[in-house]
This record gives C-alpha cells, structure tokens and sequence, in this order.
C-alpha cells in the first residue's frame, strides 16, 4: 500500500470532522402496501436497524449507505458520512460506489446469457476463445473460471501488484502479467480465489458478442433492469455522485491510492448504488434474465463454497447467497437469504470500516438473533506502574515515531508535537479516544517480559527504537 506522511495536527482535524459528520445520515422508510405483514414487526425491524446502525456510525464504525429488504419490500435504506470528505458532501441514496468484487456476479450472468442463446458452452475450452493461449490452459474450460477452479493464478497476488495498479492496462497487457505463469493446480481439483479468471471472462464476453464488456452488460443486463446508476467505472469519465475512497494510512484517514480500474475489468470494475442493487437482486428471484434452470446452476455451489460469481453458505440456519467486495477505499457486500426473501446491501467508501460484523448483526435484527448494539470501547483501570514498562520510541513506519511516556497516572502518546491520551481497554491493549476509537495499541512482550514493539491496528508493527 502507498503511505504518506503522517501529520497529527491534521489527523486530530479530520477524527473532530468526522466524528461531527458520522452523526449526518440520511434516511428514507418506504411506506409499505397494505396487504403486507403487519406492520408493528416492521416498525420494530426498522427501529432496531436504525439503533444498531446508528450506534455504528456514531463510533466512526460505519461511513456508506445500507438497504435492508423483505419479501420484495424496501424496509430501511440509510446513508451516513460523507462521500466526499473534502467537500462535505454527504452519502445518500443516489451516491455510487465503486463495487469492487461483487462485479464478478454480473461477469458471471453475462457468460450464462450467452450460454442460454447457444453461444458458449460451459465446457468449452476457453482456448477456443482466446489467441495465443499458452499450453497450460488447454485443459482450462469457462465452467473452470466461473468457479475459480481452474488453476490459473491470481495476479493480484503478485508481489508487484502495489506497483502496477495505477498503471492503464488493456486486456493483453493484463493477461501478459499472469499467461506465463505455470498453474497452481490442475484444473477443477480445488477452489481458489483468482481475479484473473474473471478478466479472462470478461474478455471471452467481448470476443463472443463483439460488444464491449461494459456495453453488453448495459444493454442485456443493465437497461432491461431499469439500473440507471450502474455502470463501468472508467477513471477518466464525469460522473455524477461518485463516492470518494479513503483509506487509513497510519492514523489518519487519507484518500486511497489510485487503482486503474482497466486493469481489473470484469473482476471488479463497476459502480453501483444500492438502489439499483436491490433491482439486481430482485432479478434474481425472476426470469427477466435467465431461466429458473440457468439460476440453479449459478446457485449450485461447485468448489468450495462457489457457485458461478457467487458464494453460497449456510447463516442462521438459512440458506445464504452473497458477495464482498475490497478493494482500497471501498469495501462492499451484498447478502441473499432467498428462502426468506431477504436481502441486506451496504456500500461504503472507507476500507478501514468493518462490514462483516454489521453484515451478520443487521441479518440477527431480522431473524430475532442475537446480537450486540455497538457501544464505545469501556476503560478498563490499570495500575499505573505498568505505564512506564511502555516509555520509549516506536517507529511505524520511516517517517514517523510514536513516543510514548507516563506522565502521572495517564499513558500519553506524541507525534507531530501533539500529545494524545493511550486509554487502557486491558494491561497491553489501549486505543485512542482523541482521534477514532477504531485506533488500537496492542504492546508486545517478549518471554522475558520486556516490551518490543506494538501493533497497531491488529496489522501494522512498530518496533521498539528506544
């Protein structure tokens, strides 16, 4: 990941900014039809949703827009924060987000409808298909990459992936980055997750149809839908109401780095709201696009817990479809119960944000689970004789040292000049209320019991210089 430079002053700015906007949020509750179920238990669904989702983006834990669904009915649709942080541009229903993975589920379709008018075959070699195929892939077929079983590796994966991301990329220049490499696997014998696979789909759509990938998916998928606000998230174009990424570079929140969305294409190259998602998933329940057949065997897992573009498991007890998407600065996700009918789709536009956890509590609130209303992290007193166990320089990264000192019964923390309060959650973990209680300092023993380094953020390592 790109770093930059750390600057506390402005860190404390932007956790004050966005502490006042987590609390902006804009809400719509669609009135429902009479011959609905009764209406108490929905008001007391929403209630809930809007408790949990509330207490989320108060802590600074959630920054996007959420739709939960029932029975073809829009219970709750929220926004909260800012899709642009610069310009107090707040999130809202008509905001589009960049989708990340969940791209792969329309990737996926648009292989299906093709088969469905008789141009491909799920078996078909995709040699056939694709020139200068090495030899490795002859065995490969479309039902491989559908799956993610073909073997192929996951350029994404590469070391220099950080490097050439930003960078344009056709489809031949994509596929040269991963053509040569030898299998992971032999073909069909295991699941594993490839992007590459996906680019190669969305290239086999191009060469069948003769469309473009965006151009078949907006006219076979797309415009018969009615989804207005989807569509290929080209990095040069104009458009309306775009959500801007951002990322935790150390402690602050800064804009994420620059992905050229060329190279991604069908792995991860559209953008949606989630209005038009909850179109998409409502489709899924019909034959507007492909017949019930065609939507069993996208349904049916294969390898792993995949079935063609999406992944299928078991939550609550009930059958569950879904798909996340991460890539830097967005993170995405949308969940099927479809023996229920139910659906939850949350976009966001920070990568630091937590969805899966707000993902399974939001499905609790439906079910009548269990489930916790997040609350702020709770001070748990330590001895103060500890603290100076944890005096002393620790550098996380190049061009930035945290010191950190005992100064009466308080551990404090310094970078930048500015001083901030370590606040214990138990004897090594404490985080940091000035800034976003998200912020976390986990000090790291050694067997002799002097302290190393400390992990910030459950990722990132500072070692002890002093």
């Amino acid at each position: 990941m790109i770093r930059a430079k750390h600057s506390l002053p402005a860190i404390l700015l932007l956790a004050v900014l966005l502490n006042a906007w987590a609390s902006i949020v804009r809400a719509e509750v669609v009135t429902l039809p009479q011959k609905t179920k009764p209406a108490i238990r929905d008001k007391e669904v929403v209630a809930k949703i809007d408790a949990y989702m509330n207490a989320l983006a108060k802590l600074n834990r959630f920054r996007g827009t959420i739709l939960v669904a029932r029975e073809g009915r829009v219970l709750r649709s929220s926004s909260y924060g800012m899709a642009n942080l610069e310009d107090e541009i707040p999130n809202t229903r008509q905001t589009k987000f960049h989708l990340a993975s969940i791209t792969k589920t329309f990737t996926a379709m648009a292989i299906m409808i093709l088969h469905e008018r008789g141009r491909l075959d799920m078996q078909d070699p995709i040699c056939k298909y694709l020139t200068d195929c090495p030899a490795a892939w002859q065995q490969v077929t479309i039902h491989h990459l559908l799956t993610m079983s073909s073997g192929i590796p996951n350029f994404t994966d590469f070391p220099d992936w950080l490097q050439t991301r930003a960078l344009p990329s056709n489809y031949a220049s994509t596929i040269a980055r991963f053509k040569d490499k030898p299998l992971d696997f032999q073909p069909g014998e295991k699941y594993n997750y490839s992007n590459s696979g996906y680019v190669l789909l969305a290239q086999i759509v191009e060469r069948i149809s003769g469309r473009t990938y965006e151009g078949f998916l907006r006219e076979n998928i797309f415009a018969p839908l009615g989804m207005s606000n989807t569509g290929y998230d080209d990095n040069q174009v104009v458009l309306k109401r775009r959500a801007i990424g951002y990322a935790r570079e150390g402690l602050r929140l800064v804009r994420a780095p620059y992905l050229n969305l060329s190279v991604v294409k069908g792995a991860g190259g559209l953008y949606s709201t989630v209005d038009d998602l909850f179109l998409w998933d409502q489709a899924l329940y019909t034959d507007k696009l492909v017949s019930q057949k065609s939507l069993a065997r996208i349904f049916t897992i294969h390898k792993g817990d995949f079935g063609y573009g999406w992944h299928i498991d078991e939550q609550f007890k009930r059958r569950r479809i879904f798909y996340d998407g991460v890539q830097i600065g967005f993170k995405s996700s949308i969940s099927r119960y479809p023996d229920d009918k139910v659906s939850i789709i949350l976009l966001t536009n920070a990568d630091d944000v937590f969805i899966n956890s707000a993902l399974r509590d939001l499905g609790a609130v439906l079910f009548g689970e269990k489930y916790t209303l997040p609350k702020e992290r709770a001070i748990v007193p330590q001895d103060p004789k500890i603290y100076n166990t944890y005096a002393g320089r620790y550098e996380l990264d190049s061009d930035f040292v945290l010191t950190v000192s005992k100064e009466g019964n308080h551990l404090m923390g310094e970078a930048d000049g500015r001083k901030f309060e370590l606040l214990p959650e138990s004897d090594t973990k404490f985080f940091v209320r000035d800034y976003d209680a998200q912020i976390m300092f986990t000090f790291v023993k050694d067997q002799k019991g002097q302290i190393t380094e400390l992990i910030y953020n459950r990722t990132q390592r500072a070692r002890r210089i002093k």
